[in-house]
């Protein structure tokens, strides 16, 4: 727990100085919120930014934040030296995963607050959110894990990024893109997200979002047995 501990605290003392990853935390909720009160268009569903960039969110800040701080820790040897300080793999992944898990979530947290979520539904919501934000801190542990460095793992990133995360959001145009993106978690968090404050929970988005994690985690598991974090 102690290194665990150190990781944690490093991460988030690093938070200030990596804009990019700072800007991730904060762009979507600022956002939401934005467009929410400075957008009324006749009809528009209720909530419509803050479900619409809460699953956005999801798909981007998380993968994007674990990729770029694994890719760039291994590119400026931080990880060896932390290895030869008897920080073990997977405390070093628990700690980075739990920070980018926790500021996520309080971006998550900026999310309900702003669609006025209470009760249940911001209990759903927060739960919606969490599931979603570890399966995307897993694609972004795969790509960091398995890239050299953080050029080659940032062009991994954004087209696996804007897969996850602009889908959801097409797919309410384009039927044949509704199909396509069935398979993907992120299009299952929405419809769940989607369904707030109705008891209908349909199965099919459960077994699809198990099955994106168990595939997540066989991936990450082949990469790291391969790759590791030197």
């Amino acid at each position: 727990m102690r290194n665990i501990d150190a990781v944690f605290l490093k991460q988030l003392k690093e938070t200030l100085r990596n804009k990019t990853i700072l800007i991730q935390f904060l762009m979507f909720p600022v956002m939401a919120f934005i467009m929410e009160n400075a957008v009324k268009i006749e009809n528009m569903p209720e909530n419509f930014f803050v479900k619409l960039f809460a699953v956005m969110f999801v798909g981007m800040a998380p993968l994007t934040c674990m990729s770029a701080i694994i890719s760039e820790e291994k590119e400026k040897n931080t990880l060896r030296a932390l290895m030869m300080s008897n920080v073990r793999p997977v405390e070093y992944l628990i700690g980075t995963g739990f920070y980018v898990w926790l500021m996520c979530m309080a971006g998550a947290g900026a999310f309900a607050v702003c669609g006025g979520y209470n009760g249940m539904k911001f209990c759903q919501f927060m739960l919606i959110m969490s599931t979603g934000i570890l399966l995307s801190e897993l694609v972004g542990a795969i790509i960091g894990v398995s890239c050299k460095n953080q050029m080659s793992a940032t062009s991994v990133t954004v087209p696996v990024m804007m897969i996850f995360s602009f889908l959801p959001m097409l797919s309410m145009f384009n039927k044949s893109v509704e199909k396509a993106a069935e398979i993907t978690y992120t299009q299952q968090l929405n419809k769940l997200i989607n369904g707030l404050g109705t008891t209908e929970i349909k199965a099919e988005s459960i077994v699809v979002i198990v099955v994106n994690f168990v595939v997540m985690a066989v991936l990450f598991a082949a990469a790291f047995r391969k790759k590791g974090l030197e």
